[in-house]
């Protein structure tokens, strides 16, 4: 598992595993689902300097995206292509039992070297867990049952005859074997998890390594990094960060923002206001009005993570200016959307993180002279 300098800002690449890319739109892209063009973007990603790969999690379409892979198998099948970079696996606790998602990620993590990951997604789309049956739980429950999962991953993958008593599970006396690889540094698969209303920060804070986030603005990110950090804390632990970004990376400002204006101009109305009433089950429900997508615009959904409102949008310099801040506020990792993902990861990784590179070195180098 690769490890690079505590002061470095990591980079991640969504896993487009569904159909229709990254954005609710119309607009022709030259991305693709199928797992031979994943390959390829993953050898593109690991590289140039990525380290991180996230699937997505579908059970049914939605918005636009029609078709979808499964995100386990798909995971094994990308680490199976692949040297370096790690792959985070989306899993939706309601359709899974803890203790087998342990044992498949414990599998995984032995063969592909301490290189899996699970991305804990508490769920939002309504419409799969009533076609299969699955309870569906209230907003803050489902937190609930996120953070018994993840207490069961940990315990299982830690503890022989290990026992839980849940409100959602009740574990007696099981003992995985083999366990994950103990990797200095990492004893255990990292656990990352998304949601930004605060039944999601209070989980992060307890039990989880990443929270991700949302796109948002840099005061954005940083109430929320402040809040988690502040809860972990209390806990004596400490959280990464990961923000969500969909990247248009051009040789001029001008063409960067046209492209943008033409996603926009193209999108799916009819796919966009699906996903606007799908969501009103996450953050608009919550008993404080907040979380994922709670404040998003129509324009804002058409990247269905948000990922307009971070900003890295313009040339190689004004995004990597960018990041440079937001590493500066505390996000530890940027996880990137593309509309055309070979040749704009490999352009973002050769023109853009470099410079992310020299700004790092620099503050590094500056902060060293100030302490004489």
């Amino acid at each position: 598992m690769a490890t690079k300098s505590q002061n470095r800002m990591k980079f991640a690449h969504w896993v487009p595993n569904v159909s229709g890319g990254l954005v609710v739109s119309k607009i022709p892209q030259h991305t693709d689902w199928g797992l031979q063009y994943n390959v390829k973007l993953a050898k593109i990603a690991e590289e140039v300097g990525f380290e991180y790969a996230l699937t997505q999690i579908r059970f049914m379409g939605s918005y636009g995206a029609e078709y979808q892979h499964d995100s386990l198998i798909f995971s094994t099948a990308l680490l199976a292509n692949t040297e370096s970079i790690n792959v985070v696996t989306g899993i939706l606790p309601g359709m899974f039992h803890p203790g087998v998602i342990a044992k498949h990620g414990a599998t995984a993590d032995q063969i592909f070297n301490g290189r899996w990951a699970i991305n804990v997604v508490s769920g939002w789309y309504r419409r799969e867990y009533d076609a299969l049956g699955v309870q569906w739980l209230e907003h803050d429950e489902r937190y609930v049952r996120s953070r018994e999962f993840i207490e069961i991953l940990r315990g299982a993958w830690s503890d022989d005859d290990f026992s839980y008593r849940g409100k959602y599970w009740q574990i007696d006396g099981y003992t995985l074997k083999p366990k994950p690889l103990a990797i200095p540094g990492r004893p255990m698969p990292e656990i990352f998890q998304g949601g930004n209303s605060l039944a999601a920060q209070r989980m992060a804070a307890s039990v989880s390594d990443w929270y991700f986030m949302n796109g948002n603005s840099v005061e954005g990110f940083k109430e929320q990094i402040n809040s988690v950090s502040k809860m972990a804390a209390a806990q004596g632990r400490k959280v990464k960060f990961l923000a969500n970004a969909f990247v248009i990376a051009r040789d001029t400002e001008t063409e960067a923002k046209a492209e943008l204006e033409r996603i926009v101009r193209s999108a799916d109305t009819e796919a966009v206001e699906k996903f606007r009433v799908a969501v009103k089950e996450a953050g608009q429900s919550t008993k404080e009005g907040k979380g994922m997508w709670a404040k998003s615009t129509s324009r804002d959904l058409v990247q269905y993570n948000d990922g307009f409102k971070t900003n890295l949008i313009g040339t190689p310099e004004q995004i990597a200016n960018q990041i440079h801040e937001l590493g500066r506020i505390g996000v530890d990792a940027i996880l990137c959307g593309f509309l055309h993902f070979h040749e704009e990861t490999r352009f973002f990784g050769e023109r853009v993180i470099p410079l992310v590179r020299e700004m790092e070195d620099a503050s590094s180098n500056a902060k060293r002279s100030a302490n004489g």
